[in-house]
């Protein structure tokens, strides 16, 4: 593992930085402004549930349209470019007052530069640079996840304590421009094959074809995988979005709760490793069955929970499967799908993920103002992990003959 990172610190740097970044996108960061926000704007519970979603879901339909970029712009302008976009969005969300209009569209660049482009660009990077160690540099550049949520979650409630929420988005804004889009550069400046001939960088997949967005669509696989594409995002994105809500249900403070962030960041790192290596060892195929019984039993905690402590439980047994996750669609898509078209197929199943980031948070939000509060919804969320791991278990025989007679 040590001289495997020594010999490519570059490009894994690269992986690791653009996903570290993609923390001032994701729903766990701009939730811990929503109180803020929604006193600023006068929003109630489903007012900015339904906002979020609204700007997620047009993040989404950017990324579908637009996500095959990674295919034809070389990654040293698209990632500095997508940087600069970032912070501007940044910019704007620090100095936006009262237009919700504004809001709405600071909310959907967000969304489509942290949460949608750095992640898309960082993963497939890693599926097309690596091929037989593929699961562990997925696993490496992944570290940039729990290693944001592990050190901003709590040095962001801490300085908008000192500083203010505004002042705050602006920092993120400077530290983007200044600092993320220059280093993504100097990183990417020079493209990577990897070892052997040039032909490996061009790996096929299923029935030995380099497959296209459009045959993906039609295939059996990845209508079956649409559900399993779901439910990590709506789940991972729902605990967090409403972290304030549940605060205040449960009679915790976001400083009591902001721990379990370092249990969940904790157990990501953990399993993504594991995961990485099982994959690399076992195939990825392996993991589906495995992968969304952790979440489900994390999920399910969050109901009958009464001490903070149970939070951080319920959120490093979740961790377990975010790891996971990460490692399994890294992995599992330029395997299945070749990495000709890697950029466009993983646009695809990008869009399906941050489509259930859309509407967990507008659903659970309506929900919560129809007087049904989200411990109460998680019991139902764990069930649904449970009966999804058996399909999971049948689309894993039948993937796992296919890929054998390939």
């Amino acid at each position: 593992m040590l001289t495997f990172f020594r010999e490519n610190t570059q490009w894994l740097a690269a992986g690791f930085l653009l996903t570290f970044s993609t923390a001032f996108g994701q729903t766990w960061f701009i939730s811990l402004f929503a109180g803020h926000i929604r006193d600023d704007y006068g929003l109630t519970d489903g007012d900015w549930g339904s906002l979020y979603t609204l700007a997620t879901l047009s993040a989404a339909a950017m990324m579908f349209w637009r996500g095959s970029v990674a295919d034809t712009v070389p990654l040293s302008r698209l990632a500095p470019i997508t940087a600069l976009v970032f912070a501007a969005a940044c910019l704007a969300m620090s100095l936006s007052s009262g237009s919700i209009w504004l809001l709405g569209i600071t909310l959907f660049l967000l969304r489509f530069c942290g949460q949608g482009m750095f992640s898309h660009i960082a993963m497939t990077a890693m599926g097309r640079w690596f091929e037989a160690r593929r699961g562990q540099a997925v696993s490496i550049s992944s570290l940039g996840y729990p290693a944001s949520e592990m050190t901003l979650s709590i040095l962001v409630v801490l300085v908008v304590a000192v500083i203010g929420w505004r002042p705050t988005w602006l920092a993120v804004a400077v530290i983007l421009a200044v600092g993320v889009a220059p280093l993504l550069w100097l990183l990417l400046r020079h493209d990577r094959s990897p070892k052997g001939s040039g032909e490996s960088q061009m790996m096929t997949g299923l029935m030995g074809r380099h497959w296209r967005r459009r045959d993906a669509v039609r295939h059996w696989l990845m209508p079956a995988l649409v559900p399993v594409l779901l439910t990590p995002g709506f789940i991972g994105t729902v605990v967090f979005f409403q972290q304030v809500h549940i605060a205040e249900v449960k009679g915790w403070t976001l400083v009591e709760m902001a721990p379990g962030y370092t249990a969940f960041a904790t157990a990501t790192v953990i399993s993504a490793f594991l995961a990485g290596w099982a994959a690399d060892r076992f195939g990825s195929q392996r993991l589906l069955t495995v992968f969304l019984l952790p979440m489900g039993l994390g999920i399910a905690l969050v109901g009958p929970a009464e001490q903070v402590v149970a939070w951080y439980v319920a959120l490093g047994v979740i961790g377990i499967t975010q790891g996971a996750s990460s490692a399994l669609w890294g992995v599992l898509l330029p395997d299945v799908y070749g990495t000709r078209h890697l950029g466009s197929i993983r646009s695809l199943a990008t869009t399906v993920m941050v489509v259930a980031t859309a509407i967990g948070p507008g659903v659970t939000g309506l929900l919560i103002d129809a007087g049904i509060d989200f411990p109460t919804q998680s019991f139902y969320m764990g069930a649904w992990c449970f009966v999804l791991a058996i399909g999971c278990a049948l689309i894993d025989r039948r993937l796992t003959r296919e890929l054998r007679a390939a």
